[in-house]
Parts: structure tokens; sequence; C-alpha cells
């Protein structure tokens, strides 16, 4: 039928809202708030504005220029690093969430690098997915974001092809090469079956030399709230709390 994939998109929407909602009830008064990019990020960002018009106060330190823009439209207080060196709590959204780890793919939608920036400087990264997003290991749907410099561009992609299955550059909607926030590029790159251990690759991938950051994102995300046809479940890290420093 015709109106199948709107039906379909509409109720992934409403899976995306009640996780973002949900996440949403994590902010207290006077917090510093990361505000994710992306749809699912989207409708946080949408929530929060009601609160912010409910009385809640807070400050929001987005990692995308486009998050920057919603934000400001539906009327929240921003800020930056010059003002803030850490941010209480981050919501954002996940291309995969790795059952178990909560390790996770970020960066389809651009922005991994200012993502990535503000997860570490948070004390929690809340991350809202709708439950297509879990698998039992990563890499099984999603590939893996690589931020790179634009300078010898073909020369690093050259080097994350020794290891990698294919390695695409992200193209823009209107066919030229993505450019990011920072000014870089974007390699997608996957690998031969799901990714056995993340940790490694993430490792690997950083000491290649124009490599700016990579997508996946180790042991940040606590917790994780998946929203599926039976409602929001809350999943939480196993790990010990970090200590900040």
């Amino acid at each position: 039928m015709a109106n199948e994939p709107i039906v379909a998109d509409a109720a992934r929407d409403a899976l995306k809202r009640a996780a973002a909602e949900a996440a949403v009830e994590l902010v207290q008064e006077g917090m510093i708030v990361g505000l994710g990019t992306g749809s699912t990020a989207a409708f946080a960002v949408e929530a929060l504005a009601r609160r912010h018009r409910q009385g809640l106060r807070f400050v929001g330190i987005p990692t995308s220029e486009r998050a920057a823009a919603q934000a400001r439209a539906a009327g929240i207080p921003l800020s930056s690093f010059a003002e803030h060196r850490q941010i209480d709590l981050t919501i954002d959204g996940a291309d995969e969430v790795e059952r178990g780890t909560l390790n996770l793919i970020k960066g389809l939608g651009g922005a991994l690098l200012r993502e990535k920036i503000v997860a570490s400087a948070s004390r929690q990264l809340a991350i809202i997915v709708d439950d297509a997003k879990l698998v039992d290991r990563l890499g099984t749907h999603a590939p893996v974001p690589v931020e790179v410099v634009a300078f010898g561009m073909e020369v690093t992609r050259a080097a994350l092809e020794v290891f990698a299955s294919e390695v695409r550059p992200r193209l823009s909607p209107t066919g030229e090469l993505l450019v990011t926030d920072g000014g870089n590029r974007i390699l997608d790159c996957r690998f031969a079956g799901p990714i056995a251990d993340p940790v490694r690759l993430e490792d690997r991938i950083r000491r290649i030399v124009g490599v700016v950051e990579s997508g996946l994102f180790i042991g940040r995300a606590d917790p994780v709230f998946v929203a599926d046809k039976q409602g929001v479940h809350r999943l939480d890290s196993a790990r010990p709390a970090a200590l900040s420093g």
C-alpha cells in the first residue's frame, strides 16, 4: 500500500518521542544540558522547550548548528564551553546500541565530532532510541562514520580500506561531499560482519593520520531509553560510575 511507509514512519516517530519524553524527565533545575543532533534528539529538544515554558530553568549546549537553530527557535537559552566546562546531562540519539555494553554507533546525522566532545564533557549521557536500534553487535546494520580532515582524504581512506570492507565518502543531499560543522568530511566504514571488538577498532581507527574522530562511542552511554510497542524501557550500564575530574 502506498501509505504504509507513512504509517510506519509515524509509528516510529511516536516511539522516538516517547523515549525522548522519558529522558527529559532527568533534567533538573539549573542544569547544563547537552542537546543532541538527529531526528530522535529533535524530539528531546521539543520536550525540553515545553518544560522550559513550564518554568524549568536550564541552559543548553548544542552538538550542531542544526540543534542550535532548533533550540533557539524553541526559546531554549544556549551557552558554550567558554562559559561552562562541564555538562550535567546530555540527551542524544544513536544509530546502534549494543545490548549489554550500551556501546554505540553515532554520527549518521553528521555531527559525530561535536557529539563526542559534548559527551566527553558530560557527567551523564542519556541515549534515546526506538527498539530497531538495539543490536547484539555493533555494525549489524549501521556503518561506522569516521570524520576526517579534507586534506589528504584519499590517503586516509586508503588506510581505512586496509581493514574495512567498504569505505564510502558521505554525500550531501545535493550529491556533494558532505562538509561537517567543523569543516571536515565523513567516511562511512563497513566491516566484514558485526564488530567483534569495538574498543580495539576504535583505537585502530584513531591511530590513522588524518582521522579526527570515529562514531564509535565506547563506555559513554548511561542510561539508554528504548521505546517499543510495550512502552519505554530504561537500560542502565553495569559499569562502575566514572569519577569526574
